[in-house]
């Protein structure tokens, strides 16, 4: 993949899947934007940084990007796993700001550099929750349902304007986000089982499969839920 001459949006791009693809991105060329709470000190040289928090005001934005915007990766996202009876209406109403109404407000702000780019591309991040039933994520499985939901309509909507939506809905990912779960090597050894292949994932995993969406490799490719996720999602081998 070479994306020379590309101008690539990451919005939550400074640790874990992001960080991961910001990494990608700018070891094939790309001239990448990313949007942040914070910026690492490893931060690779070059990258344009914007410091905003995506529940608050993005009225900065408008300002910070290109007048083409060939790609943009929605990469924020939570874990907020509790029984049922003990999400409140407030740990929904958050799930659902950060993971769908981030993610709708970022793609307006940015739509006409998108335009501008005639044949860009947008990922958005779900997760394996959204399609398989696991305990304890009805939150956060709930705002991915709508993150997928979102994608797949503007795709449609989109599609006349050569802009490609897509989604990548991971399992988990061993990522800050999530080092509770992996936080011993009994729960590492536990979570590799869980999926079919043996391993959880790895940020690379994830990167990888969004730069292919970025590129243009996968011209003829919009709408699409795909699933990395180490067969979870899908297949059942016990």
């Amino acid at each position: 993949m070479n994306f020379s001459g590309k101008n690539i949006l990451v919005v939550g791009g400074s640790s874990g899947i992001g960080l991961s693809l910001v990494e990608t991105l700018n070891e094939h060329n790309a001239s990448v934007y990313v949007i942040s709470r914070s910026k690492p000190a490893d931060f690779p040289q070059g990258i344009a940084h914007l410091q905003a928090d995506v529940t608050g005001d993005l009225e900065a934005i408008s300002g910070f990007l290109p007048e083409q915007l060939h790609g943009l990766v929605y990469s924020v996202g939570s874990i907020n796993l509790k029984p049922f009876n003990r999400l409140t209406s407030e740990d929904f109403l958050n799930d659902y700001r950060l993971n769908v109404l981030g993610a709708a407000q970022i793609i307006q702000h940015a739509l006409k550099p998108l335009k501008n780019a005639a044949g860009a591309s947008v990922v958005l991040i779900s997760s394996v929750a959204a399609n398989t039933g696991l305990p304890y994520h009805a939150s956060i499985s709930a705002a991915k349902g709508a993150v997928q939901g979102l994608a797949i309509s503007l795709a449609a909507e989109l599609a006349g304007q050569k802009i490609r939506v897509n989604v990548v809905a991971p399992s988990l990912t061993d990522t800050p986000m999530a080092q509770n779960l992996l936080s011993s090597p009994e729960k590492r050894d536990a979570s590799a089982k869980r999926h079919p292949l043996g391993k959880y994932g790895q940020p690379e995993d994830i990167s990888k499969a969004i730069a292919f969406l970025l590129s243009d490799d996968s011209s003829w490719v919009t709408g699409q839920i795909i699933g990395v996720d180490g067969g979870l999602g899908k297949l059942k081998t016990a």
